[in-house]
């Protein structure tokens, strides 16, 4: 293709914030404390030369973080490169203005590192908290999704839906450096992936268990859905979000990281009818080439990341890092690991390969896996 080069691959870390409690002493962090540390994370990934950190949303007090753009100026503040996202937005019980105006703020705030990735949300104790009907989930995604991408292009801004009160010509500020950018995030669901592809917005794909093989058909369906659509599969990106932890052995990354894992799997799951234990065997099946997670020594991590890169040819990794609070030590630890010792390789080996095989194409990933049935985590 005439004037097509290749994307830098990207390489980031995501984090819900979760209060688990210890798994030793059974006590949870104080929320101050994991805010902190999670500033200071964000820190560490900019030292280690990784592209993104976001944060996800959530409302209940399992988790620290139900703002993300406050704590994501607060990192702005301590990082200088770093692009600094949520992961997700829960658009469908937010207020786009709101959600605009915020992520603008930041934009400015970092010198253009702000991102949101919006999602229609797995978790539901945001709806009935800020008033909206569970019934209307699916609408309220799609019609929230629409002003968000319109306040973006338009200012002022003129805009009617069924969700929201109307706006004319309304004066929406501030108004960011740049093109603020927008990902929807989705898990298990062929029309969100559609309306991704559309809309010409950028996917991010949560994967959260299971074979990563399962979701080559999304990957296909969306550059498909996209060249339909008449735009370039070949300029939109796709993200691979899974949870994960690096450490200097595969044994060493195992032992820290399951107790953590287990703990945090209970007890986020459990108010949603899910709270069945991961035994260790099964977090080690993760672990295996053919699994989800992003788990294991640098090399481990580097390969597991060129095989799907083989499989989906995406643009960005994100890791759910030491999910269920391992401790801030070996978080730290894992962070250079990854900045140092996966990144390079990585980066390295995929513009190698994205020389030699040009832009992908509407055909899209490979074919014949098997067809998901999973939620997005965030």
């Amino acid at each position: 293709m005439e004037g097509w080069h290749p994307m830098t691959f990207e390489l980031g870390i995501y984090h819900f914030g979760e209060l688990t409690p210890d798994p030793a002493t059974g006590i949870p962090p104080q929320p101050g404390v994991r805010l902190r540390e999670l500033i200071e994370q964000a820190r560490a990934a900019d030292d280690a030369g990784l592209d993104v950190f976001a944060v996800g949303e959530h409302h209940r007090t399992d988790f620290a973080v139900s703002t993300p753009a406050v704590v994501l100026a607060a990192m702005a503040a301590r990082t200088s490169n770093i692009k600094l996202s949520s992961a997700v937005s829960v658009l469908s019980s937010d207020d786009p203005v709101r959600v605009f105006q915020q992520f603008a703020t930041l934009d400015l705030i970092s010198g253009g590192r702000a991102e949101i990735i919006a999602g229609r949300g797995s978790y539901i104790e945001s709806f009935p908290l800020f008033g909206y009907d569970l019934n209307d989930y699916t609408e309220l995604f799609a019609e929230k999704l629409d002003l968000l991408l319109q306040l973006r292009e338009h200012n002022p801004v003129t805009w009617r839906g069924t969700m929201r009160p109307a706006l004319t010509d309304a004066d929406v500020a501030p108004r960011p450096e740049r093109e603020l950018p927008v990902w929807v995030a989705v898990g298990g669901t062929p029309a969100s992936v559609v309306r991704s592809a559309k809309l010409n917005l950028p996917l991010s794909l949560a994967i959260i268990g299971g074979s990563y093989r399962q979701f080559a058909p999304f990957v296909e369906l969306y550059r498909q859905a996209a060249a339909k659509f008449g735009h370039d599969p070949a300029r939109l990106k796709v993200s691979v979000s899974s949870p994960g932890f690096i450490a200097a052995t595969h044994r060493e990354a195992i032992e820290v990281s399951q107790p953590y894992f287990q703990a945090g799997w209970m007890a986020n799951h459990h108010q949603r009818g899910q709270g069945v234990p991961m035994p260790r065997l099964a977090y080690e099946a993760q672990a295996s080439r053919a699994g989800a997670f992003f788990l294991g020594s640098p090399q481990e991590v580097i390969d597991k990341i060129m095989d799907q890169y083989e499989l989906f040819r995406h643009d960005r990794v994100m890791i759910q890092m030491g999910f269920g609070n391992v401790p801030q030590r070996q978080m730290l630890r894992s962070i250079e690991l990854f900045g140092g010792e996966v990144a390079p390789v990585v980066r390295k080996e995929i513009a190698s390969r994205q020389e030699s095989a040009g832009p992908v194409s509407g055909s899209g990933s490979g074919s014949g896996a098997d067809r998901p049935g999973q939620e997005a985590s965030a």
